[in-house]
């Protein structure tokens, strides 16, 4: 399914969470820090008072609590507006 956000949106796929393991403690999902970093999939066209300065591929930092989490296809990613969005990571 190919999913196109509207207006000031962008879909972004989360970095996965990083396992840690600490002497054989198992530490549940709900317990582990949400990923703060992803990769840009899609980006809506703007409005017309904010410009889409994002793009498809764009690796961003986004707030802890950022976006709506979605599943497509089985894969969970996140919908949030372009101002939730902290900054572009340049390499």
């Amino acid at each position: 399914m190919k999913v196109k956000p509207l207006a000031d949106r962008v879909l972004i796929n989360p970095t996965p969470a990083e396992e840690v393991t600490m002497a054989g403690i198992i530490i549940p999902d709900s317990a582990k820090e949400k990923p703060l970093k992803g990769t840009v999939i899609a980006t809506g066209n703007g409005t017309k008072d904010e410009e889409m300065v994002l793009k498809e591929g764009d690796e961003v930092l986004y707030g802890k609590y950022a976006g709506t989490e979605i599943e497509i296809d089985g894969e969970k990613l996140l919908i949030m507006r372009q101002n939730d969005v902290l900054a572009v990571i340049q390499k």
